[in-house]
Protein backbone atom coordinates (compact mmCIF):
# COMPACT_ATOMS: atom_id res chain seq x y z
CA UNK A 1 0.00 0.00 0.00
CA UNK A 2 1.21 3.35 -0.93
CA UNK A 3 1.94 5.81 2.02
CA UNK A 4 -1.02 8.58 2.50
CA UNK A 5 0.15 11.69 1.70
CA UNK A 6 0.17 14.47 4.80
CA UNK A 7 -2.62 17.49 4.72
CA UNK A 8 -0.54 20.83 4.65
CA UNK A 9 -1.76 23.33 6.97
CA UNK A 10 -0.49 26.92 8.35
CA UNK A 11 1.32 26.95 11.75
CA UNK A 12 3.36 24.70 14.10
CA UNK A 13 1.89 21.39 15.19
CA UNK A 14 -1.38 22.24 17.78
CA UNK A 15 -2.38 25.43 15.62
CA UNK A 16 -6.07 25.66 15.14
CA UNK A 17 -5.69 24.96 12.05
CA UNK A 18 -4.12 21.29 12.93
CA UNK A 19 -7.85 20.92 14.61
CA UNK A 20 -9.35 21.68 11.62
CA UNK A 21 -7.29 18.87 9.97
CA UNK A 22 -8.53 16.15 12.17
CA UNK A 23 -12.04 17.39 12.06
CA UNK A 24 -12.35 16.53 8.64
CA UNK A 25 -9.13 13.91 7.63
CA UNK A 26 -9.42 11.92 11.40
CA UNK A 27 -6.88 12.56 14.32
CA UNK A 28 -3.90 10.18 13.05
CA UNK A 29 -3.76 12.14 9.31
CA UNK A 30 -0.30 12.72 8.52
CA UNK A 31 0.32 16.71 8.65
CA UNK A 32 2.90 19.64 6.91
CA UNK A 33 3.23 22.18 9.06
CA UNK A 34 4.16 25.39 6.86
CA UNK A 35 5.13 28.81 7.55
CA UNK A 36 2.51 30.73 5.76
CA UNK A 37 -0.32 30.55 3.36
CA UNK A 38 1.76 30.81 0.28
CA UNK A 39 3.35 28.01 1.12
CA UNK A 40 0.81 25.71 2.07
CA UNK A 41 -0.97 26.30 -1.58
CA UNK A 42 2.74 26.14 -3.12
CA UNK A 43 2.65 22.21 -1.39
CA UNK A 44 0.05 21.59 -3.04
CA UNK A 45 0.22 22.75 -6.08
CA UNK A 46 4.00 20.68 -6.20
CA UNK A 47 1.97 17.69 -5.34
CA UNK A 48 3.88 17.62 -1.60
CA UNK A 49 -0.37 17.07 -0.86
CA UNK A 50 -3.04 15.95 -2.36
CA UNK A 51 -5.34 18.53 0.37
CA UNK A 52 -4.64 21.25 2.51
CA UNK A 53 -6.86 23.45 5.28
CA UNK A 54 -6.78 26.89 5.46
CA UNK A 55 -9.21 29.75 7.50
CA UNK A 56 -11.14 31.33 5.41
CA UNK A 57 -13.19 33.54 8.01
CA UNK A 58 -13.75 34.39 12.00
CA UNK A 59 -17.05 35.40 13.30
CA UNK A 60 -14.82 38.10 15.16
CA UNK A 61 -12.27 39.45 12.70
CA UNK A 62 -13.42 38.44 9.62
CA UNK A 63 -12.26 37.07 6.68
CA UNK A 64 -8.99 36.09 5.64
CA UNK A 65 -8.66 38.41 3.04
CA UNK A 66 -5.21 36.43 1.63
CA UNK A 67 -6.82 32.90 1.26
CA UNK A 68 -8.99 34.28 -1.03
CA UNK A 69 -6.35 35.78 -3.14
CA UNK A 70 -4.34 32.20 -3.34
CA UNK A 71 -8.07 30.61 -4.14
CA UNK A 72 -7.90 32.95 -7.51
CA UNK A 73 -3.93 32.53 -7.75
CA UNK A 74 -3.85 28.61 -7.45
CA UNK A 75 -6.01 25.92 -9.68
CA UNK A 76 -7.33 24.69 -7.19
CA UNK A 77 -11.24 23.67 -5.65
CA UNK A 78 -12.80 23.92 -2.64
CA UNK A 79 -14.11 19.96 -1.46
CA UNK A 80 -14.99 20.62 2.19
CA UNK A 81 -15.38 22.98 5.18
CA UNK A 82 -15.25 22.95 8.49
CA UNK A 83 -15.99 25.37 11.65
CA UNK A 84 -13.68 25.14 14.37
CA UNK A 85 -14.32 26.80 17.87
CA UNK A 86 -11.21 28.72 18.97
CA UNK A 87 -10.88 28.61 22.83
CA UNK A 88 -7.80 30.75 23.65
CA UNK A 89 -5.61 29.65 26.78
CA UNK A 90 -2.70 31.64 29.03
CA UNK A 91 -0.09 28.96 28.45
CA UNK A 92 3.43 28.79 30.35
CA UNK A 93 6.78 26.22 30.90
CA UNK A 94 6.51 24.70 33.73
CA UNK A 95 6.62 25.85 37.30
CA UNK A 96 5.94 29.45 35.98
CA UNK A 97 3.46 31.41 37.81
CA UNK A 98 0.36 33.29 36.49
CA UNK A 99 2.73 36.15 38.78
CA UNK A 100 5.18 35.88 36.65
CA UNK A 101 4.16 36.37 33.80
CA UNK A 102 5.56 40.09 32.14
CA UNK A 103 4.49 39.11 28.43
CA UNK A 104 2.19 37.30 26.45
CA UNK A 105 3.28 36.13 22.97
CA UNK A 106 0.71 34.74 19.94
CA UNK A 107 -0.35 35.49 16.35
CA UNK A 108 -2.03 39.20 16.49
CA UNK A 109 -5.44 38.12 15.82
CA UNK A 110 -5.34 36.10 19.13
CA UNK A 111 -4.40 38.92 21.04
CA UNK A 112 -6.78 40.68 20.04
CA UNK A 113 -9.66 38.51 20.64
CA UNK A 114 -8.38 38.57 24.36
CA UNK A 115 -8.63 42.27 25.31
CA UNK A 116 -10.35 41.72 28.08
CA UNK A 117 -7.99 40.17 29.48
CA UNK A 118 -4.80 42.02 28.76
CA UNK A 119 -7.46 45.39 30.11
CA UNK A 120 -7.59 43.65 33.63
CA UNK A 121 -4.17 42.59 33.61
CA UNK A 122 -2.66 46.05 32.37
CA UNK A 123 1.14 44.98 33.43
CA UNK A 124 1.31 42.83 30.47
CA UNK A 125 2.55 43.20 27.57
CA UNK A 126 1.11 41.80 24.28
CA UNK A 127 3.60 40.88 22.07
CA UNK A 128 2.52 39.55 18.32
CA UNK A 129 3.86 36.49 17.19
CA UNK A 130 3.42 34.40 14.03
CA UNK A 131 1.24 31.70 14.99
CA UNK A 132 -0.45 30.38 18.60
CA UNK A 133 1.01 27.43 18.48
CA UNK A 134 4.83 29.20 17.21
CA UNK A 135 4.29 30.97 21.10
CA UNK A 136 4.13 27.92 22.87
CA UNK A 137 6.96 25.69 21.00
CA UNK A 138 9.18 29.13 21.14
CA UNK A 139 8.77 30.19 24.95
CA UNK A 140 9.59 26.31 25.94
CA UNK A 141 12.52 26.62 23.24
CA UNK A 142 13.91 29.33 24.56
CA UNK A 143 12.87 28.85 28.46
CA UNK A 144 11.18 31.94 29.17
CA UNK A 145 10.51 32.21 33.41
CA UNK A 146 8.31 35.70 32.48
CA UNK A 147 6.43 35.37 29.41
CA UNK A 148 3.57 32.77 27.98
CA UNK A 149 1.29 32.63 25.15
CA UNK A 150 -1.93 32.16 23.70
CA UNK A 151 -2.94 28.81 22.31
CA UNK A 152 -5.00 25.97 22.04
CA UNK A 153 -4.75 23.02 24.69
CA UNK A 154 -3.46 20.96 22.31
CA UNK A 155 -0.97 22.58 21.98
CA UNK A 156 0.21 22.34 25.45
CA UNK A 157 0.04 19.02 25.52
CA UNK A 158 2.09 18.91 22.52
CA UNK A 159 5.24 21.15 24.14
CA UNK A 160 4.58 19.94 27.48
CA UNK A 161 3.39 23.27 28.83
CA UNK A 162 0.82 24.23 31.34
CA UNK A 163 -1.91 26.28 30.95
CA UNK A 164 -2.04 28.93 33.82
CA UNK A 165 -5.82 29.85 32.51
CA UNK A 166 -8.45 28.42 30.63
CA UNK A 167 -11.05 30.49 27.47
CA UNK A 168 -9.69 34.13 28.10
CA UNK A 169 -11.21 34.92 24.90
CA UNK A 170 -13.37 37.92 24.89
CA UNK A 171 -16.30 36.30 23.22
CA UNK A 172 -17.10 32.22 23.43
CA UNK A 173 -19.28 32.46 20.21
CA UNK A 174 -15.68 32.77 18.76
CA UNK A 175 -15.37 30.03 15.61
CA UNK A 176 -12.97 30.25 12.78
CA UNK A 177 -14.58 28.35 9.35
CA UNK A 178 -11.90 26.32 7.66
CA UNK A 179 -11.42 25.30 3.83
CA UNK A 180 -10.39 22.12 2.11
CA UNK A 181 -8.94 22.64 -1.15
CA UNK A 182 -7.18 20.01 -3.34
CA UNK A 183 -5.96 20.58 -6.77
CA UNK A 184 -8.35 21.39 -10.02
CA UNK A 185 -9.47 17.52 -11.17
CA UNK A 186 -9.66 15.77 -7.66
CA UNK A 187 -12.62 14.02 -6.80
CA UNK A 188 -14.92 15.53 -4.85
CA UNK A 189 -15.78 14.23 -1.67
CA UNK A 190 -18.40 11.74 -1.48
CA UNK A 191 -22.02 12.75 -2.15
CA UNK A 192 -23.98 13.56 1.14
CA UNK A 193 -27.97 14.28 2.08
CA UNK A 194 -27.12 17.49 3.95
CA UNK A 195 -26.86 20.78 3.15
CA UNK A 196 -24.34 22.12 -0.10
CA UNK A 197 -22.81 25.35 -0.81
CA UNK A 198 -21.10 26.43 -3.75
CA UNK A 199 -18.00 29.37 -3.66
CA UNK A 200 -17.77 31.28 -7.07
CA UNK A 201 -15.84 34.50 -7.95
CA UNK A 202 -16.62 36.72 -10.53
CA UNK A 203 -16.21 40.44 -11.92
CA UNK A 204 -18.44 43.07 -13.59
CA UNK A 205 -18.55 45.64 -15.83
CA UNK A 206 -17.75 48.73 -14.16
CA UNK A 207 -21.25 49.78 -15.13
CA UNK A 208 -24.25 51.28 -13.24
CA UNK A 209 -26.32 48.41 -11.90
CA UNK A 210 -23.93 45.85 -12.88
CA UNK A 211 -23.57 44.48 -9.56
CA UNK A 212 -27.36 44.55 -8.80
CA UNK A 213 -28.37 42.52 -12.15
CA UNK A 214 -25.15 39.45 -11.01
CA UNK A 215 -27.05 39.16 -7.99
CA UNK A 216 -30.76 39.07 -9.48
CA UNK A 217 -29.66 36.04 -11.09
CA UNK A 218 -29.76 34.11 -8.02
CA UNK A 219 -32.29 36.13 -6.66
CA UNK A 220 -34.90 35.30 -9.40
CA UNK A 221 -34.10 31.86 -8.88
CA UNK A 222 -34.55 31.84 -5.00
CA UNK A 223 -31.07 30.84 -4.62
CA UNK A 224 -29.87 31.86 -1.26
CA UNK A 225 -26.72 34.12 -0.78
CA UNK A 226 -24.53 33.14 1.99
CA UNK A 227 -21.99 35.25 2.04
CA UNK A 228 -20.86 37.46 -0.20
CA UNK A 229 -16.47 39.50 -0.31
CA UNK A 230 -15.01 42.01 -2.66
CA UNK A 231 -11.32 42.00 -2.84
CA UNK A 232 -9.60 44.66 -5.24
CA UNK A 233 -9.11 43.85 -8.90
CA UNK A 234 -5.07 43.87 -9.77
CA UNK A 235 -4.47 45.91 -12.70
CA UNK A 236 -7.70 47.69 -12.55
CA UNK A 237 -7.63 50.46 -9.94
CA UNK A 238 -11.31 50.64 -7.87
CA UNK A 239 -12.73 47.81 -9.55
CA UNK A 240 -13.00 44.59 -7.57
CA UNK A 241 -13.57 40.56 -7.40
CA UNK A 242 -16.92 39.65 -5.77
CA UNK A 243 -16.70 36.09 -3.72
CA UNK A 244 -20.30 34.81 -3.51
CA UNK A 245 -21.12 31.56 -1.51
CA UNK A 246 -24.22 30.04 -1.91
CA UNK A 247 -26.84 27.39 -0.98
CA UNK A 248 -26.36 24.64 -3.65
CA UNK A 249 -24.57 22.13 -5.89
CA UNK A 250 -23.01 23.77 -9.05
CA UNK A 251 -25.21 21.00 -10.83
CA UNK A 252 -28.67 21.60 -9.16
CA UNK A 253 -30.90 22.73 -11.78
CA UNK A 254 -31.52 26.39 -10.22
CA UNK A 255 -27.88 27.02 -9.38
CA UNK A 256 -26.78 25.68 -12.82
CA UNK A 257 -29.16 28.20 -14.44
CA UNK A 258 -28.29 31.01 -12.52
CA UNK A 259 -24.33 30.32 -13.19
CA UNK A 260 -25.26 30.16 -16.65
CA UNK A 261 -27.29 33.63 -16.36
CA UNK A 262 -24.23 35.16 -14.39
CA UNK A 263 -21.68 34.20 -17.07
CA UNK A 264 -24.21 36.40 -19.44
CA UNK A 265 -23.40 38.95 -17.58
CA UNK A 266 -19.63 38.89 -15.66
CA UNK A 267 -16.70 39.82 -17.70
CA UNK A 268 -14.66 36.88 -15.76
CA UNK A 269 -16.41 33.84 -13.53
CA UNK A 270 -14.77 30.74 -12.13
CA UNK A 271 -16.16 28.38 -9.61
CA UNK A 272 -14.17 27.43 -6.73
CA UNK A 273 -15.91 24.37 -5.63
CA UNK A 274 -19.25 22.43 -4.14
CA UNK A 275 -18.97 21.02 -0.78
CA UNK A 276 -20.84 19.62 2.17
CA UNK A 277 -21.90 22.50 4.13
CA UNK A 278 -20.34 22.97 7.69
CA UNK A 279 -22.88 22.31 10.63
Amino acid sequence: MSRRKPVAFQGEPGAFSQEAVHQLFGKNTPILACNNFESVFLALESEKVDAAVVPIENTLAGSVHENYDHLLRFDVRITAETNVRIVHNLIAAPGVRFADIRRVYSHPVALNQCLKFFARYPRIEKVPFYDTAGSVKMILAEGLKDAAGIASAVAASIYKAEILKRSIEDDRRNFTRFFEVRRAGARPRPASKGNWKTSVVFTTRNSPGALFRSLSAFALRDVNLNKIESRPLRGRPWEYLFYLDLSGREEDKKVANALNHLRELADFIRVLGSYPAAR
